[in-house]
């Protein structure tokens, strides 16, 4: 069960901490339990409640009358919402809700809607990765358990391979690209998605996955000679040692172009050798490509 701050409800909802205790004090909507020490936390259900509630007060619903709605009442109407709904925020909300009760038919639910609503591209650009951001303040708050994270991203990687499989393999004169995680990096899911937008493109993949020693990426290269090589650099290389390994990539693969995207990259200031490239998302990375081919 988590314990959220009133700082951390405000980043989960979208609602101000301000807000929140007007509402909690004038309209009794949420009641936070206290700890031994006298400190106010929230529970997942207050979360939960939150979340739907600022759904429909963002869309014109007033407070005054959301109040007067059971719980159960607030859940249906914000699913009413969502049947005719564009905005991106409503369905990242509900992805939320269903990860924090770990409700697997709900969560498949949801991403099934949204993939026939918007196409599988755009459900991934404008909802599973802003999800997957505010999930990580769940995670850095402690307010997420392994099994939760797991669970869920082990549900995305799902729908990402599905995806990945239903596609045509590119001819061998296509243009190759080579994707790979570094030694111990095991952030695979932007990875994956780089992989589908790749071979959706039409380019011949080479996916080699996560934690790949280095003399393997080079062993590859020698044989199926890249003309991209795709990584992510999250958590490996450290940013203190992200120059000397994109040197090295570098210097080993002259005729290859290097693209690679993440945390470390973000960190560490690095001088670029010239067939080096930072992207920062999956239209980024299209983009460098076509401007690159």
């Amino acid at each position: 069960m988590g314990k959220y701050s009133i700082k951390e409800l405000e980043q989960l909802s979208g609602i101000k901490a301000h807000t929140i205790r007007i509402w909690e004090k004038r309209h009794r909507l949420i009641e936070p339990a206290r700890t031994q020490t006298n400190i106010r936390y929230y529970s997942d259900e207050d979360l939960k409640k939150i979340i739907n509630v600022s759904v429909l007060n963002n869309n014109g619903v007033k407070i005054s009358k959301i109040v007067g709605l059971s719980y159960d009442e607030i859940v249906r109407k914000v699913a009413e919402l969502s049947r005719s709904y564009e905005n991106t925020d409503v369905f990242i909300d509900q992805l939320v809700v269903a990860m924090i009760d770990m409700e697997e038919e709900r969560f498949e639910k949801i991403i099934s809607e949204l993939t026939l609503k918007f196409g599988f591209e755009r459900t991934v650009i404008e909802i599973i990765y802003p999800f997957l951001e505010k999930i990580g303040v769940l995670w850095q708050t402690g307010n997420i358990s392994p099994a939760q994270e797991h669970f869920i991203t082990h549900l995305i990687r799902q729908k990402i391979m599905v995806a990945i499989d239903a596609l045509p393999l590119a001819p061998k004169t296509a243009r190759r690209v080579l994707l790979y995680l570094p030694e111990n990096e095991l952030h695979e899911l932007g990875l994956l998605f780089y992989h589908y937008v790749t071979k959706r493109d039409g380019y011949r993949t080479y996916y080699l996955g996560q934690t790949v020693p280095y003399n393997d990426v080079k062993s590859v290269c020698e044989v199926h000679h890249p003309d991209f090589v795709v990584s992510a650099f999250t958590s490996s290389p450290t940013p203190g040692n992200v120059q000397a390994y994109v040197n090295r990539i570098c210097a080993d693969l002259p005729k290859t172009q290097v693209l690679a995207s993440g945390q470390s990259l973000k960190k560490a200031n690095i001088s670029k050798p010239s067939n080096f490239h930072i992207f920062y998302n999956a239209l980024g990375l299209r983009d460098l490509m076509k401007t690159l081919h």
